[in-house]
């Protein structure tokens, strides 16, 4: 997922995405060890979305303390 599209999301959508891709990470583990899982760099993607949405959530949640 492109940070651009995560920066126009509110904070509710961004951790509804981080919930799901939290549960897609957990399945994705599971199926890579009863050696089922077909893509294997989808972990890596998955674990890059949730720390880019993790950051916009931090950066949002600073942004103000940061003005005044």
């Amino acid at each position: 997922m492109k940070s651009n599209v995560l920066q126009q999301m509110t904070d509710a959508e961004l951790e509804s995405t981080h919930d799901e891709l939290t549960t897609e990470l957990m399945n994705l583990r599971f199926q890579l060890r009863m050696k089922q899982l077909s893509n294997p760099a989808r972990i890596r993607q998955v674990r890059k979305d949730i720390a880019r949405i993790k950051t916009i959530l931090w950066e949002r949640k600073r942004a103000p303390h940061d003005e005044g």
